[in-house]
């Protein structure tokens, strides 16, 4: 289901060559101020057109406010935001119905749903909804005074130069993936409600809604499984929780202790990628050679970071509200 969060929710909704994608937003708190120049440097991060590496495709995604907004603030009711879709080329993707993409969801939507789904740019298992995620993010930011979200590429192709991973690929005229680090301070001791939603149960769930993720740590992750329980305790130096170091990544038994947050995304090549493959025909029913044609990224990766502090931004609204319930009854 297209359904995120207890108390600050998200629902998104569209497909990548249908009129619009939209988000849902319920649980906004009221009176706060919004405007569509709110959502333009998180939006603009995202987009693809002259950066090296990403799709020409090029979109205004300006959001349009069709609920919950009332003289420039949220009303408390549901907040709906709709980006229409103007630059599409659907023929891309007629021409290789038969010959679903290796790596892409067009085998297992075809199979889902019997053929009737919406296959044109991917559909709703397009990247083009990782823009809901993004215009959620913008709101739920807001709701996050204090609170600063900040993601970053760190590498490319297994490379840390990130000119030098995409040359990889254009060199190879493949694809390429890389790895997307996600930093949060300013939270308070005490976000996370163990264990079904812990904070590393959530960030995980919400992180893999976002399309091409294959896999996530927090803290100092997997490199954690080598080293000795004393070099990867965190010292507590304070009442405050401060810790000499942060092998734990800000969260200790599921709940914030404090310390900055910070955890990373691996995400997988592009799919669609133009190299000659071999794959199936069912039209034909027989393996062939195919090639993805159309306006695709080169490396998915680097769309990422704004769309990463976005459903970073998303968990930890719904967490502070719970939080400030739960302070509510105690204080």
């Amino acid at each position: 289901m297209n359904h995120f969060g207890k108390l600050f929710t998200v629902s998104i909704f569209g497909e990548s060559h249908g009129e619009s994608v939209g988000v849902v937003i319920d649980g906004c708190p009221s009176g706060m101020p919004l405007t569509v120049e709110d959502f333009v440097v998180d939006t603009q991060r995202r987009k693809g057109g002259t950066q090296k590496g990403v799709t020409p495709r090029q979109e205004e995604d300006l959001p349009l406010f069709k609920s919950g907004m009332f003289n420039g603030k949220t009303t408390g009711a549901p907040l709906t935001l709709l980006f229409e879709n103007k630059n599409t080329r659907s023929g891309d993707y007629e021409k290789q119905r038969a010959v679903p993409r290796p790596g892409h969801a067009d085998f297992v939507a075809s199979k889902k749903y019997g053929g009737f789904e919406d296959f044109r740019g991917g559909g709703h298992f397009s990247g083009r909804l990782t823009l809901c995620l993004v215009a959620a993010g913008v709101v739920a930011k807001k709701v996050l005074k204090g609170i600063s979200i900040q993601s970053e590429i760190i590498s490319i192709g297994g490379e840390k130069n990130i000119e030098a991973g995409l040359q990889k690929a254009i060199d190879q005229k493949d694809s390429v993936g890389g790895i997307v680090e996600c930093s949060v301070s300013g939270l308070p001791i005490g976000l996370g409600e163990p264990f079904f939603d812990s904070v590393e149960s959530l960030i995980s769930h919400a992180a893999f809604a976002i399309p091409a993720v294959r896999g996530i740590e927090f803290g100092t992750g997997f490199a954690a499984a080598s080293m000795y329980g004393v070099d990867h305790n965190d010292p507590i130096e304070n009442i405050d929780g401060k810790t000499t170091t942060n092998h734990a990544g800000g969260v200790v038994g599921g709940i914030t202790n404090g310390n900055e947050f910070v955890f990373r995304i691996a995400i997988k090549p592009t799919s669609s990628t133009p190299k000659e493959q071999y794959t199936y025909n069912w039209e034909t029913d027989a393996m062939e050679n195919f090639a993805v044609r159309g306006r695709h990224d080169l490396c998915i990766a680097l769309r990422v970071p704004p769309v990463l502090e976005g459903v970073a931004a998303i968990v930890f609204a719904d967490l502070m509200l719970r939080y400030q319930q739960i302070k509510s009854v105690y204080s």
